[in-house]
């Protein structure tokens, strides 16, 4: 969506290493949109694969589809909270992790945190990601 600038600038700290694929900060200005933990099942609420990547893909999409409904896009997004039930299968599928995230949301990499849980509300959902973006005014 060419339309939209991000209204943000990432932040780095000059004598840090680089961050590679998430943001160390992100300063923003802008209508704070926070989008509720989003996991891998569909606009019906259904499970389509026990899969993680599949489910991966699946929560991207949903975060998408929220922020196109606030009239946003990925573009926007300043932080995401990544709850991971497997961490073994994370770490195992990291390269996928990447395909997958960057063929939804791009080549933009706002502030992220992944926390590893023993089980999530829904018992199928493998993964749930909570978003944060900010809108241009």
């Amino acid at each position: 969506m060419d339309k939209f600038i991000p209204p943000h600038k990432v932040v780095q700290p000059a004598d840090w290493k680089p961050a590679k694929g998430y943001a160390n900060g992100v300063v923003a200005d802008g209508k704070t949109l926070y989008l509720g933990g989003q996991i891998g099942w569909n606009a019906n609420q259904e499970f389509e694969t026990d899969d993680f990547i599949g489910q991966l893909k699946q929560v991207l999409q949903n975060i998408v589809a929220v922020l196109e409904a606030a009239g946003s896009d990925p573009s926007h997004l300043v932080r995401l909270t990544w709850y991971v039930t497997d961490k073994t299968e994370y770490v195992k599928c990291q390269r996928e992790v990447g395909e997958v995230y960057r063929s939804v949301i791009g080549r933009h990499f706002p502030a992220m945190t992944m926390v590893v849980v023993d089980a999530l509300v829904e018992d199928r959902a493998l993964i749930e990601i909570e978003a944060t973006a900010v809108i241009a005014q």
